[in-house]
């Protein structure tokens, strides 16, 4: 039987120390099962990306807008990316990283194919529950032949639901605008997240603190955040980003009509 007591203190902890060393030797040149994310893309969805145009109404008479709607994005390391305990320690000290398990950024597993093509799956779904949030928005509130709109989005490869609330935000805003002639955007550069279902009911996304930054640094003045990620918005707020919490499609445009004319908007 192996006993310490033959060892002195100082011998004890040594010996102890020693598989303590070995773990975080191999740990150090282990793989690890996270990603490292960090702040993407934006996109005008009254405008173009890549040039072409986002969204494409048809069937009735649209407005000319002004202003920006912008949908934010986080990029993770790749699905077959490699991280090590140096990355993950770099990625929790950064403000303009995050770290998170990989197994909740691609859901799916590490198939490069079937990670994107999931995600377009995703997109395709929000796609068509946000055309018909806006639409039944817009019935209810007495605008004339929305069974004759057609929409088509269009945001290349990027995948995922989180651009749900700003398409229709965006058909909203080419067919109605605030409902009294003006923009929805009042002018600004409006950005923000949120999954959106038929009901208009707003979703959580995740990697909100990464998606202010990306929208601070495109120009937005504003940031519509689902109530419930309110304090992770927070967290890293840029200077001059304004929050302002949603959780429907109808409270989003009435705290966009408050902002415009100046009343009273809620904030986190």
């Amino acid at each position: 039987m192996f006993s310490f007591s033959r060892f002195t203190r100082p011998q004890a902890l040594a010996v102890c120390a020693l598989p303590v060393a070995a773990l975080l030797a191999v740990t150090a040149f282990a793989p690890l099962p996270f990603a490292v994310a960090q702040p993407g893309s934006t996109a005008n969805v009254l405008g173009e990306h890549e040039g072409k145009p986002v969204l494409t109404v048809s069937g009735v008479p649209t407005r000319r807008t002004s202003g920006e709607l912008r949908m934010t994005t986080i990029v993770a390391t790749g699905p077959q990316t490699d991280n090590y305990l140096g990355d993950v320690i770099d990625g929790w000290f950064r403000t303009d990283r995050a770290v998170m398990p990989k197994d909740s950024v691609y859901p799916v597993g590490d198939d490069v194919k079937e990670v994107e093509k999931h995600n377009l799956g995703d997109m395709k779904k929000s796609q068509d529950e946000a055309t018909e949030a806006a639409l039944r928005y817009l019935k209810a509130n007495g605008v004339a032949d929305t069974d004759k709109v057609r929409v088509k989005a269009d945001l290349g490869k990027i995948g995922g639901p989180s651009a749900g609330l700003f398409l229709s935000l965006g058909i909203i805003d080419k067919l109605d605008g605030d409902g009294s002639g003006g923009d929805l955007t009042g002018g600004r550069k409006i950005a923000g997240t949120g999954t959106i279902e038929a009901d208009g009911e707003v979703g959580p996304v995740g990697g909100v603190a990464l998606k202010t930054q990306a929208a601070r640094r495109d120009g937005a003045s504003v940031f519509l955040v689902p109530e419930d990620e309110c304090a992770d918005a927070q967290a890293e707020l840029p200077k001059g980003l304004r929050l302002v919490p949603i959780t429907t499609l109808k409270g989003t445009v009435e705290s966009l009509r408050a902002l415009e004319k100046g009343g009273k908007v809620p904030s986190c």
